[in-house]
């Protein structure tokens, strides 16, 4: 069974940076195709990056050119920086994992959602 647990969010101020991490267990994460989603209050949960098992990545328009996703097989770690922050990233940022090899995006960690591990989340808060 796979499980991830989140954590490195935090309150900054616009402009600023955060490196959330996720680790997995159960699977190596070269079997598994990774995510990164968000949602805030009365919004839909959106996602924001992905990286699949071949190590391609997916972003979101919203977060392109200001978030990096990355992972680190030896240490079951997944990672997403995340630079120039503003107000509206403000979000709780949760993990996911599913179990699919080969070519995978955010368009199929939406589709496949409940077929996903994902974990508790990280708040991310940005202010002005």
């Amino acid at each position: 069974q796979v499980q991830v647990v989140e954590s490195g969010g935090g309150s900054v101020q616009a402009g600023g940076s955060l490196r959330l991490s996720c680790v997995v267990s159960g699977r190596p994460l070269t079997s598994l195709c990774m995510g990164w989603f968000r949602q805030s209050p009365g919004t839909e949960r959106e996602g924001i990056a992905s990286i699949d098992s071949d190590g391609k990545i997916d972003y979101a328009d919203s977060v392109k050119g200001r978030f990096t996703i990355s992972r680190d097989n030896a240490k079951s770690t997944v990672f997403l920086e995340m630079n120039a922050l503003k107000p509206g990233d403000t979000a709780m940022y949760k993990c996911t994992a599913l179990r699919v090899q080969g070519h995978c995006s955010i368009a199929t960690l939406t589709a496949l959602h409940d077929h996903s591990a994902w974990g508790k989340g990280t708040q991310v808060t940005v202010s002005l």
